[in-house]
């Protein structure tokens, strides 16, 4: 979606792209309460027309989710182009990366209100309130947000100062449209989008992947791990905006603009080095890999802050949201590659710690108990078939746990402590 909204932020201007996303989004978000009624009829659309479906809560899910999605599409590209059109290119990288901190608040006060709202009033008004927050910013976006021309609240020397870079001054009387398929022939265009392709994974990978992590390696619950994470998006906070600022600093010491973002940005790009270190010191303490990732992720939100700055750097400001647009979608694609390849990456090392396991059992004189096990035929309660041979026994569901130590409660743990640092390792 984000390939797309790009171009419809730049076709309908900011005020109204970014107004229509956040509708969307809103609705997005309220409709997530009505779940099994929306997959109801999407389940019956689907039947018509011979297509076996999903349990209806499931289709329901999904739908929300893709209208969430389209909806949320539209708002980097509508924001970044709101910042270049208020501040001149040396504070570009500043305002994105408060603007960009803003959703790290949003994920540090997630796991404490959501969870309150859903077990006083529901998990259906945790959703609706979520979407009534949508349509409460957007009141006031409507009301306030002009282009800095038609804003009457701006002094003569403020609009002054937004127009102070030449070259955009000199480009604002050209109003021609940027056609969508010309971008693509720009070399600036595959530069930004290759370096959203080659660094939106990073986050994405830190964000998937921690919180498992955290479980795995030190056992922690789901209560246990909302600290950490709270400790790193409040450092992704504080990245994002100091990465923003950091070309300012520069620009202040005379560095030319783009100068003074490239150097701040090969500085940002040091920090994620640090995180090889969180898994050989990690057995000293969980925190030293919360610290450790939390600065890798620092600097991609640093990093994050100028690579979309460098958009306005290189283009014109009417085809400011369709690049971003551009390199959206391929972080986007970036973020899947990463996260399926380090899913992949795990399941290769977990199933040859679960046969490593197998085979120092056997070599044990238990190998009766272990071909018993794994010729068994197995299920969750849900009907899901159970694989030993790629399902460790600290994943099992409790049911089939309970079946396996049913036939040798002893041997069965005796091999979840043989297989537990295999798998782990």
């Amino acid at each position: 979606a984000m390939l797309f909204a790009g171009r419809f932020v730049d076709k309908l201007g900011t005020k109204w792209g970014y107004g229509i996303a956040i509708i969307i989004w809103s609705i997005g978000a309220i409709i997530h309460a009505y779940s099994i009624s929306i997959g109801t009829g999407v389940a019956s659309i689907l039947t018509t027309f011979g297509i076996a479906a999903l349990p209806v809560s499931i289709l329901g899910f999904m739908f929300s989710r893709a209208v969430l999605a389209v909806g949320e599409s539209g708002n980097f590209p509508a924001a970044i182009k709101a910042t270049a059109e208020y501040h001149p290119k040396k504070e570009r990288s500043f305002a994105t990366g408060i603007f960009n901190s803003g959703a790290n608040v949003g994920a540090i006060l997630a796991p404490i209100t959501v969870p309150w709202i859903a077990t006083h009033w529901g998990w259906e008004r945790a959703f609706e309130l979520v979407g009534a927050v949508g349509f409460l910013w957007l009141f006031f976006w409507l009301i306030f947000y002009e282009s800095p021309e038609k804003q009457k609240r701006l002094s003569a020397a403020e609009l002054a100062y937004i127009n102070s870079d030449e070259d955009e001054v000199a480009d604002k009387a050209n109003v021609e449209k940027v056609k969508w398929f010309k971008l693509l022939g720009f070399r600036q265009t595959w530069a930004f989008t290759f370096g959203k392709f080659m660094t939106d994974g990073v986050w994405w990978f830190f964000l998937f992947w921690l919180p498992g992590f955290l479980k795995d390696q030190y056992a922690m619950t789901s209560d246990d791990i909302r600290w950490p994470l709270a400790v790193l998006y409040s450092m992704t906070m504080i990245g994002s905006i100091g990465g923003g600022w950091l070309p300012k600093y520069f620009a202040d010491k005379g560095y030319a603009v783009y100068d003074g973002r490239m150097r701040a940005m090969f500085v940002i790009a040091l920090f994620p080095l640090v995180v090889l270190f969180a898994q050989p010191f990690g057995h000293y303490s969980f925190w030293i890999p919360v610290i450790l990732i939390g600065v890798g992720a620092s600097a991609h939100q640093a990093w994050s802050a100028n690579i979309f700055t460098t958009v306005s750097d290189m283009f014109p400001k009417r085809a400011i949201g369709s690049v971003v647009g551009i390199g959206g979608f391929a972080g986007g694609m970036g973020g899947v590659l990463v996260t399926k390849i380090g899913g992949w990456i795990f399941d290769s090392y977990a199933n040859k710690g679960i046969s490593e396991s197998f085979a120092k059992f056997n070599e044990l004189g238990n190998s009766a108990f272990v071909n018993q096990i794994t010729s068994m035929d197995l299920a969750s309660k849900y009907g899901d078939k159970v694989n030993l041979n790629i399902m460790a026994l600290s994943k099992l569901p409790v049911e089939v746990a309970d079946k396996l130590k049913a036939i040798d409660a002893n041997l069965f743990t005796q091999l979840l402590e043989i297989q537990k640092p295999l798998v782990q390792s």
